[in-house]
């Protein structure tokens, strides 16, 4: 507990500064990131980080993250590359005469979309011109607001479960308790930057971002029960890997970009 917690500490606060200083350096720590999760995500499925399926999936990631506008290229449109990718995996699969099967082909391209335009669109919302880090950390603050109210009122008086076949310990009080935290810090927010936000349409990214990062959490705990692990990685100890960390945020931040809660 002692480990988790130094490690929490540290990493957050590196995140945190990395964040407010933006640019290359919140970026470049993304495309990292979004980069090891596919790793993890790959190495879950059974499936080596150098096959040709995995590697059509990094480029995926890739195509989703990179800021090839800031470099002057202008690439496809992203329903004509996940077509591609997703013609390019079909292929491998009558190419290795079914060792990689179409279902592997699938896994490899909901992996790519899933993590690549999950890590993408924290990197759109950092680099709105007009207040980027605000909306960045209003979106965050409501996770992570979502999570420790939902652990700490689940401790203190969870006793409904809420999805024990996917998570047995998260209960509904804890998730009830985790979207009235989340609807307070966006009412901060809204009170703090009144000419940035309306505390109505702060409350609904507050209750958009705890509904949808709680979603997140149980997708990652579904799949790693289906999968029968306990962690995606082991990037940071105590605290598992890059998808164990990042669940909710690759399912919240494009759901308030899709939503247009958050307007690039």
């Amino acid at each position: 507990m002692k480990q988790r917690l130094i490690t929490g500490v540290i990493a957050g606060a590196l995140f945190i500064a990395i964040t407010v200083m933006g640019g290359a350096f919140y970026t470049g720590l993304l495309i990292l990131l979004a980069i090891i999760g596919f790793k993890e995500y790959s190495r879950m499925n059974g499936v080596n980080p150098f096959h040709p399926s995995a590697l059509l999936g990094y480029g995926g990631v890739l195509y989703f993250v990179l800021p090839w506008s800031s470099w002057g290229i202008e690439l496809p449109s992203e329903m004509t590359m996940v077509w591609m990718l997703a013609f390019l995996l079909m292929a491998i699969s009558v190419i290795t005469k079914n060792k990689t099967t179409i279902d592997g082909a699938a896994l490899m391209l909901l992996g790519s979309i899933y993590i690549g335009y999950g890590f993408s669109a924290m990197i759109s919302v950092r680099a709105i011109d007009t207040h980027g880090l605000f909306w960045t950390f209003l979106a965050f603050g409501c996770i992570w607001a979502s999570d420790i109210g939902a652990y700490f009122v689940g401790k203190a008086i969870g006793k409904t479960k809420l999805w024990p076949s996917i998570s047995p310990n998260k209960t509904i009080e804890g998730a009830v308790g985790g979207i009235a935290v989340s609807l307070l810090v966006a009412v901060i927010f809204a009170l703090v930057s009144p000419e940035l936000i309306s505390i109505s349409k702060a409350l609904i990214i507050g209750i958009v971002a705890a509904v949808a990062g709680q979603f997140g959490d149980l997708i990652q705990s579904a799949y790693k029960r289906v999968k029968g692990i306990k962690d995606t990685g082991s990037l940071l100890p105590g605290h598992g890997g890059v998808l164990d960390r990042c669940d909710s945020w690759i399912i919240v931040f494009p759901l308030l970009l899709l939503t247009e809660l958050i307007h690039l």
